[in-house]
């Protein structure tokens, strides 16, 4: 069976991509946000880094719990067999900043304000839009080619170091 040297190949190798993504995801998006929602300045800044390490676990349980078994379920359905690696990356960061974005788009204001209200869902579509924007271009022009630079980095070291145990 093909295995794609962009891809992890194991568990190990698969919590190394998710916390790539995760930590570049959510020390950019979260700001960008942030700035758009309140301004770009200093103070709202140093607040968004107060906020990054809760919004970052709770990230990696919605991707982990929620966001990974549905889209896992979903992308099978719409992905053809001859469909090449780039129209499935695509479709499965489309797929999983989709989900995401919805969730965080109430979650993260919960967080952010400190509490539960109503004003996530009053604003949802205005939100949620922007925030979809701002993640979708984040995730696949930043953080998936970089995780996916790192598979291939380490799986090229892995067949040099098998190489040179095998003359």
């Amino acid at each position: 069976m093909y295995k794609e040297e962009r891809l992890p190949q194991n568990a190990k190798e698969g919590i190394l991509f998710l916390l790539i993504i995760s930590i570049i995801s959510v020390n950019t998006i979260a700001p960008i946000i942030m700035g758009l929602e309140r301004g770009f300045s200093t103070e709202n800044y140093l607040e968004t880094l107060k906020i990054i390490p809760f919004m970052w676990i709770i990230v990696v349980l919605l991707v982990r719990l929620v966001v990974g078994p549905l889209v896992g379920k979903v992308l099978p359905k719409l992905v053809g067999q001859t469909d090449g690696f780039n129209a499935r990356v695509l479709l499965n960061t489309l797929l999983n900043v989709t989900v995401l974005s919805i969730l965080l788009t109430i979650i993260g204001t919960w967080v952010g304000t400190k509490q539960i209200s109503l004003e996530p869902f009053q604003n949802f579509f205005h939100s949620w839009f922007r925030n979809f924007g701002v993640a979708f271009w984040i995730e696949l022009l930043v953080a998936q080619l970089i995780a996916r630079f790192a598979m291939k980095k380490i799986h090229a070291r892995q067949a040099s170091q098998a190489g040179s145990v095998n003359p």
